[in-house]
């Protein structure tokens, strides 16, 4: 299929300028040269400006709630191990809201892909600071600059099998990066920086283009872990994009899970009623 034929043909609803337009591109491209099918794929989103890319792709769609983005993906990956799962939504939705998600399904090392639209803030409720928001950095609700310090998405997930950094602005990169996530069997990130034309008047898209360099041009060695943390360490205006980690394959939760011996839960036949009652009655 052709990259156009996952692009639903309806009225985008984002602003002008913003980075998720080609990020959208970027995916559609990238399920063209995997050579799936829209009834393959299954995108999870929760909610956000980045979460409504879900509405604007020709594949089976989930739209959650806010946070509950990959823990909606695991559940389906597990019902149908079959099926090519994207979990995609924006920092917030997958940094902040749903952290501890993040975390767990890094550990249970589930065949799912997850995709961060990552602007640095909170699209969709008026710009406020996202976790990947730098110190001091200010919005309309931290007039005195945000206090914390920014979550560093990349260190967290070097538990993961595969991690990488795109930019929206390179599109053909940014595909290329999500065929190799989606390849990689196991628990992959993709964090994607864009700009928000919006509300981030700092990170714009020329703020980006003057500071991302391609890991592949600068001699990384993504197979190893110990040079992928250090790489994710660096506090410079120079920001890597590419693969930053790509380790062997594992088996994942779902091959290990003893309850999916028997096969996909979505292909086993339903239970009748009155195989239950006796169940239920215990209740009554």
């Amino acid at each position: 299929m052709k990259p156009e034929d996952f692009l639903a043909d309806v009225e985008l609803a984002w602003c002008p300028g913003c980075g998720n337009f080609a990020i959208r591109k970027a995916l559609a491209q990238a399920l063209s040269e995997l050579g799936l099918s829209p009834h393959q794929v299954v995108l999870v989103t929760g909610i956000g400006q980045a979460a409504k890319i879900v509405h604007y792709m020709k594949v089976n769609g989930f739209d959650g709630l806010h946070g509950r983005t990959i823990a909606a993906a695991a559940g389906i990956k597990m019902a149908n191990p079959n099926l090519t799962v994207i979990a995609e939504s924006g920092d917030g939705d997958i940094y902040g809201e749903g952290g501890n998600h993040l975390i767990h399904n890094i550990r249970r090392n589930l065949d799912i892909t997850v995709i961060v639209h990552d602007n640095r803030v909170y699209g969709l409720t008026k710009g406020q600071a996202s976790p990947t928001a730098p110190a001091g950095y200010r919005t309309r609700a931290q007039p005195f600059g945000v206090l914390s310090r920014p979550f560093n998405p990349l260190s967290l997930a070097m538990g993961a099998g595969f991690i990488a950094q795109a930019f929206s602005g390179e599109v053909e990169h940014t595909a290329m990066l999500f065929v190799r996530a989606i390849k990689y069997r196991g628990f992959a990130l993709v964090n994607v920086l864009h700009p928000c034309p919006s509300w981030n008047r700092v990170q714009t898209f020329a703020w980006y283009k003057e500071r991302v360099y391609f890991v592949e041009e600068s001699g990384h060695d993504p197979h190893d872990r110990f040079k992928a943390w250090h790489l994710v360490q660096e506090n410079s205006d120079r920001i890597p994009i590419g693969i930053i980690f790509e380790g062997p394959q594992e088996p994942t939760w779902e091959e290990k899970h003893p309850v999916l011996r028997e096969g996909p839960l979505a292909g086993r036949p339903l239970l009748r009623p009155q195989e239950i009652s006796s169940l239920l009655a215990e209740f009554v």
